[in-house]
């Protein structure tokens, strides 16, 4: 049976909106009770007044509701569903993550690098995966039907929304294949899931970069077969209330003038126009490349510009090195930048220097770039931006990159910055700002239930316990630690989130909602 409301009742943790590009992120803290309408998922109210049970029922009552799983209710009482956090377990709810950028066909080579760059680990482990997505029998992408994916990239999909869900992430953007029906098979298993999805149909063209096997039969082929996702996409979701196409040109390399023209185009055909995803500036190796191939680009950023492919609405993985005049261009077109740090240290491609990308006005999200970044989870992406940000003042050429002859640490990034750009930083980058991303009143309910575990409360010396493996055994059964966040008590509820960030993994996702809806529980 459905219900009008679901009252969340507990801790409530969020990094409000900056009124300002010199503000610094804070976390807030409140404990009460917050309703979501079950009609469009949004958060309608809140009372942080609500401190006990008797307040709680009070709360109830004013409102003429009660529990729909009470033994006895009024018959003229609204019936709610209730959730609530455990103070015991040190639980809160904290807004959903928002990956901006990921590549749902290589989750089966998470973990694997070897040694390459970029460009040899594309040749070596990327194109034979992605190339595994598609029918030989089909190489113009005529075949629109989910259901003629292989086997086997049907699992993989299934397997990388259900893990990304179980890491608390509500929002992806995904680049997908070249293959329609794998491609629109993604969509509806996002779909499916209830994950709120951006699904990229990769484009590319030129058959100097590509492989034989793994390239589109031409620039028109390329275009019509992404038009044949994007109405996929959109009949399964008319709304775009979750699902949502997006242009995906792979990289500059990958794609011809007339492709990456025509699908600056075809962004902007639709209105409003299609978001648009892509790579630039990842490696030195990959500007060198773009240099030689569009001569007459003043840029890597150029390449996209002259395009009609930087618009308010596009979001650029990487951009580690980036040149100031790049950033500008970036900055004047609106378009966002997806930072992935850990995919940058372990394809060795650098360090991006995200403090100055802010400071310069820019956008910034987290992306875990599976399967160059080797994990799913966004919050150890924000890890890495942290540690990442930490070690920019010891680079060679500091100067170069930021611009200031030595380090005065102004380049690290905060455990409160690095939980922004992993929300409202990634909110901003696929242009729902307003809608997901915090706790504002009329956002939609993309949250997370966090469970740390409860803090041992034993007296006895565990010196005075015989027995080294009953000394273990009751330690362990006593403290109950939820993954590798250990509490001690002492923390402050700050203290905490610092511990879940650094220390926290998929075990301290407890459940996940989606527009309101429940989309995951751990098992």
């Amino acid at each position: 049976m459905a219900y009008p409301y679901t009252v969340y009742r507990g801790t409530f943790i969020h990094l409000p909106r900056l009124n300002s590009s010199s503000a610094k992120p804070e976390l807030a803290r409140n404990q009460g009770a917050l309703w979501v309408s079950s009609e469009d998922g949004r958060i309608k109210g809140y009372d942080w007044q609500v401190h006990d049970d008797t307040s709680f029922q009070l709360f109830l009552s004013r409102r003429g509701w009660t529990d729909a799983d009470a033994t006895t209710n009024a018959n003229s009482s609204t019936k709610i569903r209730i959730v609530e956090s455990n103070d015991v377990r040190n639980e809160f709810f904290f807004p959903g993550f928002i990956d901006t950028h990921l590549h749902a066909p290589q989750f089966p080579n998470i973990g694997l690098f070897g040694s390459a760059g970029l460009l040899d680990w594309l040749e070596e482990y990327t194109f034979p995966v992605e190339a595994s997505f598609g029918s030989k029998s089909d190489p113009k992408n005529q075949d629109t039907d989910p259901k003629h994916t292989p086997p086997e990239g049907l699992r993989v999909y299934d397997q990388i929304v259900a893990r990304t869900l179980a890491h608390g992430t509500t929002c992806a953007s995904y680049f997908a294949t070249i293959h329609v029906p794998a491609t629109n098979a993604l969509a509806a298993l996002c779909h499916s899931y209830g994950q709120r999805a951006f699904i990229g149909r990769v484009c590319m063209d030129n058959r100097d970069q590509c492989p034989p096997y793994y390239v589109d039969q031409s620039a028109d082929d390329g275009l019509n077969a992404t038009k044949s996702t994007i109405d996929y996409i959109r009949a399964l979701d008319p709304k775009g209330t979750l699902i949502n196409p997006i242009i995906t040109p792979r990289f500059a390399p990958s794609c011809s003038n007339y492709s990456l023209s025509g699908l600056g185009r075809l962004a902007a055909s639709y209105n409003p126009p299609l978001h648009i995803q892509t790579h630039i500036s990842e490696t030195t190796d990959e500007i060198d490349l773009v240099h030689q191939l569009f001569p007459e680009a003043a840029s890597y950023a150029d390449v996209y510009d002259k395009a009609h492919l930087l618009t308010s609405r596009t979001i650029l993985a990487h951009g580690v090195h980036l040149t100031h005049d790049e950033r500008t261009l970036i900055r004047e077109r609106g378009s966002k930048v997806a930072h992935c740090p850990a995919s940058n240290s372990a394809l060795g491609s650098g360090l991006a220097p995200v403090r100055i990308m802010l400071d310069e006005g820019l956008t910034v999200g987290l992306g875990t770039d599976v399967s160059g970044g080797y994990s799913p989870s966004i919050l150890e992406a924000a890890r890495q931006a942290c540690l990442v940000s930490r070690l920019l003042g010891y680079v060679t050429d500091f100067q170069k990159v930021t611009g200031n002859s030595t380090s005065t640490g102004h380049e690290k990034l905060s455990v409160e910055e690095s939980l922004y750009l992993a929300t409202r930083g990634g909110a901003a980058v696929v242009d729902m700002a307003n809608d997901i991303g915090g706790f504002d009143k009329g956002m939609i309910w993309d949250a997370q239930l966090i469970e740390l575990g409860a803090v041992k409360n034993n007296t006895m010396n565990p010196l005075d316990v015989a027995g080294v493996n009953s000394l273990a055994r009751r330690s362990l059964g006593k403290s109950r630690p939820v993954g590798n966040v250990h509490l001690f008590g002492n923390e402050t509820w700050q203290e905490q989130i610092q511990k879940w960030m650094w220390s926290g993994d998929d075990r301290n996702v407890k459940n996940v909602w989606v527009q309101g809806k429940l989309v995951h529980t751990r098992k």
